[in-house]
């Protein structure tokens, strides 16, 4: 199954950068909720070859940069380069 870790966010690629930004309300008042209590969903991660990528929890992701929080908890799956095409 996956592994829960916290990693650094500089370690996570986000090859997906949306076009439209983030709802300012939501990263808002998931910084809140981070700042309060810490993360309670992971955001999902890949690991292929050691890197890791990020497809989705934007918000998350953007809230925890806002805060200047080096790392991030993350639900990683390993994957190969098959997978990531």
């Amino acid at each position: 199954g996956p592994i829960v870790a916290d990693i650094p966010l500089e370690q996570i690629r986000r090859p997906l950068l949306r076009t439209r930004s983030n709802d300012p309300d939501k990263v808002k008042s998931l910084m809140d909720s981070i700042a309060e209590i810490g993360l309670q969903e992971p955001i999902d991660v890949l690991e292929v070859d050691g890197q890791y990528y990020g497809f989705s929890g934007c918000h998350r992701f953007e809230a925890h940069q806002k805060l200047g929080l080096p790392t991030i908890r993350c639900k990683i799956r390993r994957a190969t380069k098959e997978t990531l095409r």
